[in-house]
């Protein structure tokens, strides 16, 4: 074997053992406890789900997401699972638009947070973006039911797609934003857990 033959080898063998110990590196590092379906095409009667959201809570994993015909359609409900026993209950329409006999909105971007025994389920209402308003619902026993909906005062949304920050003075901290005078963030906060609600200003021009 010539000398450039016993080089390439070398290279080539270490070359090798750096991959399969940064492959063992990040495999020891990945954030990532498990990956699998939440439900089964043929458990639900929705063909398009959107804005997913999961809250940890004593009794296992719960998701939540919008499902209905597509984004905006009228029959977009607020869909709930639950892990239990390491298996997903079949999903549940737990929040709709139905404003009356004849008129139905889409519900949109749920937000799902547990918090001192309760888990709050934040999610909006409206034909569109720019003409939502925030509601929310709570379960004492881990998103198996849930209480009817409440809907926040004018100009408070509730977090509008990310989750809420529980600061140590106790304080839950929002982030929002409107869209019907361009783009505009803002945050909101609650010092009882959604009882009562304030606001920044819009903080940006949008």
């Amino acid at each position: 074997m010539t000398k450039l033959k016993i080089h390439f080898t070398i290279i080539l063998s270490l070359f090798l053992v750096f991959l399969a110990c940064n492959q063992q590196a990040e495999e020891s590092t990945s954030p990532m406890v498990s990956s699998e379906f939440i439900y089964d095409a043929d458990e639900v009667p929705f063909p398009s789900c959107h804005a997913s959201t999961i809250e940890e809570t004593p009794s296992g994993m719960v998701a939540a997401w919008f499902g209905g015909t597509h984004e905006k359609h009228e029959d977009v409900g607020i869909w709930v699972g639950r892990q239990l026993n390491g298996e997903w209950t079949r999903p549940v329409e737990v929040a709709n638009g139905i404003q009356d006999e004849t008129l139905r909105y889409p519900t949109w971007n749920p937000v799902l947070y547990y918090q001192d025994d309760t888990l709050i389920l934040f999610f909006k209402v409206g034909p569109n973006c720019a003409d939502w308003w925030g509601e929310m619902m709570s379960s004492a026993d881990f998103g198996k039911t849930w209480s009817d909906p409440v809907r926040f005062p004018d100009h408070i949304w509730g977090p509008i797609r990310n989750k809420p920050v529980l600061l140590e003075s106790g304080r839950l901290l929002c982030p929002s934003s409107t869209e019907y005078d361009g783009w505009r963030a803002h945050m909101e906060w609650s010092d009882d857990l959604g009882k009562t609600w304030d606001r920044t200003k819009a903080l940006n021009r949008g």
